[in-house]
């Protein structure tokens, strides 16, 4: 058998285990009742450890025993939860997460630096357990048969309320390299096996026996909290050729039947209703259906209630409940679908749909230049639907921004815990949602802000109460779409920023002069210059004047913007605006002279006449009355010294960014266009007023301006000297 799938599907599902182990360890100390938490987290350890042993990972097993015998005395309350033991379980799955990626990397035994690490965590878990790093929940062995009677399928229900599993190991399980005793070991983790009745009736004579098959049957009697998906679970790597029947406790049932009670009104299927419940697997039902469809096959029609009834899969009362509930539904439902699909294949996609777009551009000009109307009309619905897909193909890259911010309960409490402050994490507009890969690259950035504002921003508790604040700091995440861009602060109710300090740093660096006149908004933004700090020490997390322009130059990169604002005493907000997409955008375009230019068009207020009072006066002056209202504006003949003389009637294309006005002012307009945005070169990277580039429908490459920087150049320096800086 080819374990390498198999093995990659544990690799994946291990991370995710890790992942909710960790968002469960980082919400144990908060908890009053920590029950669930720490339910769920010997849940994913459990896991972890059995799907490990079948493949024989020994390293990964023996660590993550010593992990269970801590939880398990967690779970007893023999232990308590303290912020040393959520600090050393955290430290645990870290090490598991090596482990594994490790065995991701081809190397399934730790090498030196990393088992010296595992021996340090190990023996820190024996100290806490007082040297005994068994737990007693744990069985080694299967324990003995008890005097309680075992159902049988088909036979009369056991007299006490636990689970029943029938089990049928197929035989080819030992050629497998599957061993039956380990799954019975395994599902003693979850419980204690009662009793369990070895079944013989399938063993042949020993002159015909085959000694590489497996002719091992049992019945288990078994006592456990875990649910039915769980417990199959168990059986995973030997499901599909085995026959395993599991029956709940006669208290099962009853909890079954409620929850089907108290299911919301959808009209699904039986099997749909019964797995919802628990009562039916997923893989019951395949198998269900599997058996149905044969039957169909030789004429003979079973519902598949009935089905599962016969075959042990489920009770008579659970399904007369579900067939009960159905019959009294009649409100539509809907199924609902999901599938996993490459990131490579989505962003082949997306250059295929740009592509798209680009000859759909050519070709409605050609359309337009041969001036045929049937055809003009075919190419416009055909750019249409071109718009359609794209649309869709873009929704397809779109992922909320909460698994992002998640990340960072991990680091606030390790940064803060390393800085001695207290310090909570709050999070809002997590299902806000952006392109996968903004998400990907918004990352580094964040953890920037995140660490700064914990490091400068929030107070010590002693600093906090001496100022009559609470004890523990607050952080906020944050993110909101406004105007076709994603809005994420990170703000923090600290000190807020020294503003003479702050100005009194950059004199002394030269960043700015003596006699200067700034506001405040521009000295605060002075902390993203290179190499600019005001630490008084430098540490391991700030004080070497790295990290700010980092952010600045990341943030730009992607084209966005970056803005800080503060009140002293009360806390900062760094504000970050971001597009949507990197990949295709609405645009609008407009030409100067032969120059053609792309303006985003979520930021297009709307288009005026550049008046003759305006043209004549705009030598002196580059603004102009919009409806009572002072709007500076930049020519782009002049912004891009595209020369040649400009027409009698110009237009100014009034644009916004983040509260701001602007007018560009542009010989002609085109009209909306679809943009595919194309990346510039390392060359013109330090390009100024251009955000990128894309190729029209005739072959020719237009410019895509940086409204958002030509927006701030214009409201913070002018117009006049916008056009020195570019």
């Amino acid at each position: 058998m080819d374990l390498d799938p198999a093995l990659n599907t544990y690799i994946a599902e291990s991370r995710e285990l890790l992942n909710e182990m960790e968002d469960a360890l980082l919400r144990l100390e908060q908890e009053e009742d920590k029950t669930e938490s720490l339910n769920a987290i010997f849940r994913a350890a459990h896991t972890i450890k059995g799907s490990a042993g079948l493949f024989g990972l020994e390293a990964i097993v023996a660590f993550t025993h010593g992990v269970e015998s801590l939880l398990d005395r967690l779970r007893d309350g023999v232990l308590q939860v303290d912020s040393s033991v959520a600090a050393l379980l955290l430290a645990c799955g870290d090490h598991i997460g090596e482990l594994i990626d490790q065995l991701a990397a081809g190397n399934g035994s730790p090498d030196g630096e990393l088992a010296e690490r595992g021996g340090r965590l190990t023996a820190e878990l024996k100290e806490l357990l007082g040297g005994r790093p068994e737990s007693e929940s744990a069985a080694a062995t299967l324990p003995e048969a008890c005097e309680s009677p075992v159902e049988r399928v088909g036979g009369n229900q056991v007299r006490n309320d636990n689970w029943h599993i029938s089990l049928r190991f197929g035989a080819d399980a030992l050629r497998d390299g599957m061993d039956p005793l380990s799954f019975l070991r395994y599902l003693g983790t979850l419980g204690r096996i009662e009793g369990i009745d070895t079944l013989d009736d399938t063993i042949p004579e020993a002159s015909v026996m085959d000694p590489e098959a497996c002719y091992l049957g049992c019945e288990i009697n078994f006592r456990s909290d875990a649910d039915k998906k769980t417990i199959e679970d168990v059986f995973e790597f030997v499901r599909q050729e085995s026959r395993i029947r599991i029956l709940p406790p006669r208290s099962r049932i009853g909890d079954y039947i409620g929850l089907i009670e108290e299911s919301p009104e959808e009209d699904l299927r039986v099997g749909e209703m019964l797995v919802r419940c628990g009562s039916l697997t997923e893989a019951e039902l395949s198998e269900a259906l599997d058996l149905q469809r044969e039957m169909r096959a030789r004429s003979i029609d079973r519902p598949l209630g009935e089905i599962v009834v016969e075959h042990g899969m489920t009770a008579r009362p659970v399904l007369d409940a579900a067939v009960d509930k159905q019959s009294r539904v009649r409100a539509g439902g809907r199924e609902s679908h999901s599938v996993r699909v490459d990131a490579e294949k989505l962003d082949q996609l997306i250059n295929l749909v740009g592509e798209l777009v680009i000859a759909g551009a050519g070709t409605a000009m050609n359309a337009q230049a041969i001036g045929d109307g049937a055809l003009i009309e075919t190419v416009s619905s055909l750019n249409r639907l071109v718009e359609e897909v794209r649309d869709s193909a873009l929704r397809l890259r779109m992922v909320q921004i909460g698994a992002t911010f998640n990340r960072f309960q991990r680091v606030v409490r390790d940064v803060s815990k390393e800085r001695g402050k207290e310090i909570d994490l709050l999070i809002t507009g997590a299902e806000t949602e952006l392109d996968k890969t903004v998400v990907e690259k918004i990352g580094d950035p964040l953890m920037h802000l995140v660490r700064n504002a914990i490091d400068h921003g929030i107070e010590s508790a002693e600093v906090r109460e001496a100022n009559g604040k609470p004890k523990r700091g607050t952080l906020r995440l944050n993110a909101f779409h406004d105007s076709g861009s994603i809005v994420i602060e990170v703000s923090d109710d600290g000190a807020g920023l020294d503003r003479e300090r702050i100005l009194r740093k950059a004199i002394d660096k030269g960043l700015v002069q003596e006699e200067q006149q700034l506001n405040d908004h521009e000295i605060y933004n002075l902390v993203f210059e290179p190499g600019f700090s005001t630490a008084e020490a430098v540490t391991n997390l700030s004080g070497r004047g790295v990290g700010m322009d980092v952010v600045r130059r990341n943030i730009t990169a992607l084209r966005g913007t970056v803005e800080l604002e503060s009140t002293p005493g009360l806390g900062s907000t760094v504000r970050v605006r971001m597009p949507l997409t990197l990949a295709i955008i609405d645009g609008f375009r407009v030409g100067v002279d032969a120059a053609s230019f792309v303006v985003p068009l979520d930021m297009v207020l709307e288009c005026v006449e550049l008046s003759a009072e305006n043209r004549d006066g705009s030598n002196d002056r580059d603004y102009l009355n919009l409806r009572g209202e002072v709007l500076p504006f930049i020519r782009l003949r002049d912004l891009f010294a595209v020369g040649g003389k400009g027409p009698r009637r110009e237009n100014v294309v009034v644009v916004q960014h983040a509260g701001n006005k602007a007018g560009l002012v542009v010989d002609q307009l085109m009209g909306e266009f679809q943009t595919v945005i194309k990346p510039l070169g390392q060359l013109f990277g330090r390009l100024q007023g251009v955000s990128g580039s894309t190729i029209l429908g005739d072959g020719e490459v237009a410019l895509i301006l940086d409204v958002p920087g030509l927006v701030q150049r214009v409201s913070s320096a002018g117009p006049k000297a916008a056009y020195a800086t570019v």
